[in-house]
């Protein structure tokens, strides 16, 4: 044999030594080895004895040395194939045999996906676009701060000083510029450039106006103002699943007044109108319309309004509600 085969033989040998076998020295013999033994003695008897008179001498050709070993290989994988339907291996987890199955019909662990509500930066009138780690932080901070009571300019500011710490004179004064803006864009501001530019090589004054913007599109996105003259207002906010549609209504029923919310789901999720110590909340399992309504003698200042989609978010969004009738 050559010394390759020697090798495997030897490395397959170790391994059924090692593998309790041992204790069964005697027993690991077969009738396939004691085979292949005989075939060997036989071969050196026929060569060192005389033949007997009328019998072709048996002789043991070098040729032949292949065929004792690939038969002694097949030996060996078929004791290799006992040995694994026997003992079978475990995972490491495993203290003994366990049966899967092929497949689950339902499974274990739903995986929600985080902040379904970013698509909404699509919506936005923005010169390039936000970074997603920055937009899910400007969103965060804006739902945190959408029911404050602070004026708009120092709000924007709140928003946005998290990212440019020390610079809160910068901010104000940037600030300023996109409060006066007639409409949402950059390009009146002399620090942002209206090109084609990542947020990332941007200077930092171009980062604080990009920002800003942002972050009073969504508190607008997020306040919903009623009033005498206009009862009724509408929103669209995009997710991952498709359009939210809200809209809210102002009901005067002679003394009695009443907060009607009509919402267009794109998934199954719920809706909750909260007042001044008073709560409504309904909840639908598939998509559609979904209603809640909220009644008073007289309105509140500021009532909230939280629509979850337990599908999209584990968080969800809210949204605050001004009358000023």
């Amino acid at each position: 044999m050559n010394s390759d085969s020697e090798s495997l033989q030897h490395q397959c040998l170790d391994w059924l030594l090692t593998d309790n076998v041992k204790n069964n020295e005697q027993s690991v013999e077969c009738e396939e080895n004691d085979g292949v033994t005989n075939l060997l003695k036989k071969a050196t008897a026929s060569k060192s004895s005389e033949p007997k008179l009328g019998a072709t001498p048996q002789t043991f050709q070098l040729g032949e040395i292949p065929t004792v070993q690939d038969r002694f290989q097949a030996v060996l994988k078929n004791r290799l194939q006992i040995q694994a339907q026997e003992h079978p291996p475990l995972f490491p987890w495993e203290t003994q045999l366990t049966e899967y199955p092929d497949f689950v019909d339902e499974p274990s662990m739903t995986l929600v996906p985080s902040w379904g509500w970013m698509v909404q930066q699509s919506k936005l009138t923005l010169p390039t676009r936000l970074p997603e780690r920055v937009f899910q932080q400007l969103l965060e901070q804006c739902q945190a701060l959408v029911t404050s009571s602070v004026p708009l300019g120092a709000k924007l500011v709140q928003v946005v000083e998290n990212f440019f710490p020390n610079e809160s004179q910068a901010l104000n004064d940037i600030a300023g510029l996109v409060l006066r803006s007639t409409y949402r864009s950059v390009s009146t501001l002399e620090t942002m450039p209206a090109i084609q530019s990542d947020y990332s090589d941007l200077q930092p004054r171009q980062q604080m106006a990009l920002s800003l913007l942002a972050a009073k599109q969504l508190l607008e996105n997020l306040t919903l103002p009623l009033s005498a003259t206009s009862p009724v207002v509408e929103r669209e906010w995009l997710t991952s699943v498709g359009t939210l549609n809200i809209r809210v209504e102002y009901q005067s029923l002679g003394k009695l007044t009443k907060l009607l919310v009509q919402a267009e789901l794109p998934v199954k999720g719920s809706l909750t109108l909260r007042g001044s110590g008073t709560l409504a909340m309904t909840t639908s399992s598939t998509s559609g319309y979904l209603n809640v309504e909220l009644g008073c003698e007289q309105l509140n200042p500021t009532y909230t309004l939280e629509v979850e989609f337990p599908e999209i978010d584990e968080q969800p969004l809210l949204f605050v509600i001004n009358p000023t009738i």
